[in-house]
Order: structure tokens, then sequence, then C-alpha cells
């Protein structure tokens, strides 16, 4: 994988725009972690926002057109989290933070869920009071600092994520309280949820067969790696007549690998409007 220098920091160039800000990623929880390492919080389903001084930008580098009084007063210091409508409610959050004419009553609804401070310079175990000073000298109700907590044991957490998924939440995320903020993906930042997704770019429509005759039967798609292959179920008829553009990015459901890396079980989830085509 290529990289390219942005915001001071080093970001991947696969699938980014020259704008995207340089994010700390998440790699998958795996069972053995210590967890006596790490901070753990809830997966927030909704759009990752990135403020950076004067402006919020979603993960793909994209203006987002928040009302003025959404952002009034808000700090210099650059803040990393999640523009959010609770819990399954995803679509609100992601038309909401689309809209180049911003719908007060609709931007109502969302929070900005801060979990870091980029730009602080020490560990997590350091930025995170200073995050919860920012968030309280900011003083608004729609800004929050995400609860972290600290868990002893895989038991615990498995127990802690099947009360987050009764509760409607998506999962869970871990944060090494000795690291950095560095751009790109490391075991700094663990996600753990019931089934594993991630994002793939679409790079054809694939014609349907059968009851699937004259319209999409699957995509074609391509994953950051490089490789490509045909995510074929877990759309709507409304999906298949009218599927993602080519060039958008899709999220997609899976069960494990195959040995050469391919996902397993692919299901479309959703397209991802945060990230644009590249």
């Amino acid at each position: 994988m290529g990289w390219l220098l942005g915001a001071g920091l080093l970001l991947p160039a696969t699938g980014i725009t020259a704008d995207a800000p340089a994010l700390l990623l998440a790699q998958v929880y795996r069972p053995g972690t210590p967890l006596a390492d790490y901070w753990v919080s809830e997966k927030y389903d909704g759009v990752r926002g990135f403020w950076d001084g004067h402006a919020l930008r979603t993960r793909g580098g994209e203006t987002v057109v928040a009302p003025a009084w959404f952002t009034h007063g808000w700090p210099a210091e650059p803040m990393d989290g999640e523009l959010w409508a609770g819990r399954g409610r995803f679509t609100h959050a992601q038309s909401t933070t689309r809209q180049q004419q911003p719908d007060d009553a609709a931007w109502r609804q969302v929070r900005f869920m801060v979990f870091d401070l980029p730009r602080h310079g020490g560990t997590l175990d350091e930025r995170l009071p200073a995050l919860a000073s920012v968030v309280e000298r900011i003083g608004q109700p729609w800004v929050q600092a995400v609860p972290q907590r600290r868990v002893a044991t895989d038991a615990a957490l498995q127990a802690m994520l099947q009360r987050t998924v009764r509760a409607g939440g998506e999962g869970l995320m871990l944060h090494r309280g000795a690291s950095l903020y560095r751009a790109g993906r490391s075991d700094d930042l663990l996600k753990l949820k019931t089934h594993d997704d991630t994002e793939a770019r679409v790079v054809a429509h694939l014609p349907g067969t059968g009851k699937h005759a004259g319209r999409m039967g699957a995509l074609l798609v391509e994953m950051p790696s490089g490789q490509r292959f045909r995510l074929g179920t877990g759309f709507s008829d409304a999906e298949r007549d009218s599927p993602p553009a080519v060039g958008s990015w899709v999220t997609y459901r899976y069960r494990g690998t195959h040995d050469g890396g391919l996902p397993r079980f692919a299901s479309f989830v959703r397209v991802r409007e945060d990230m644009p085509p590249r």
C-alpha cells in the first residue's frame, strides 16, 4: 500500500481523496488481546466526523455542511468523533450530514460523540482527561465525550458486547491507553462486533439471470488490497433496479475469509456516502 502525507500525518493512499483527514482506523479484535492495556467504549453507528479546527469533514474528506449553531464556539483544537443520531438511526445521520442545505430539525437529533484529540501529542491515557475538559468548555449538549471504561476479562467483554447489541448498539471499540494518535490501521484501535463488516469499491454491475434478469445481479467490488469479488446477496429489489454507482463505496457483512483473503458469505449492507468515489 502506498502512503501520502496529509495534515502532518501519514495516511494510506488507497480509497482517499487529497483532502481526507489522516485518521486512526480500527483492526478487528482477537481473543487473547491484553485487555488491561485498553479502554472500551460503544461503537457508534454514525458518520465519522473530524473537526479540523475550522470545519467538519468526513472520513473521505468531504465538508459536512452543519448549521452554524452546531459548531459555534468550537475550539481550534482538532477533534475526532462520530456524528450520531442514536442507536439504529444510521440512515438519519448519513442523510442529514450529506445535505448541502442543513435541516435544523434533522440536526437537532444529531450528536457529535468525541473520542479523541488527534493533535494533543500525548498517550490516550493523557488525551482522555484533556478531551473531557475540551467538551466541558464547549458546553453544548450535542457535543459529548464518549464514555470509556476498563474491562478485565474476555468473558466480561463479551457480556458487555451482548448487552450493547441487545440494546440496539452496533458493537464495541477498544483503544490502547498507552498509544499515540497515529493515522492508519493498527492494534492501537480494535473493533468488536457480533459479525464482521468492511468496505469495498464498486467496479462494475454484473447482469442478473433468472428472476433478476434485466437488472443488476451482483456487484463486482474491489477491496483496498486490490482483490476483487462478486457481491450478490443482501440487495432489495429497489437496489437491484438502481444499484450503487460504479466508483462508490459499499459496506458488506461477511463471516471470516478464505485462505486467499477473500470474504466468506459476503452480503451487501449499504452504500457509504461519506466515502466519495476514488
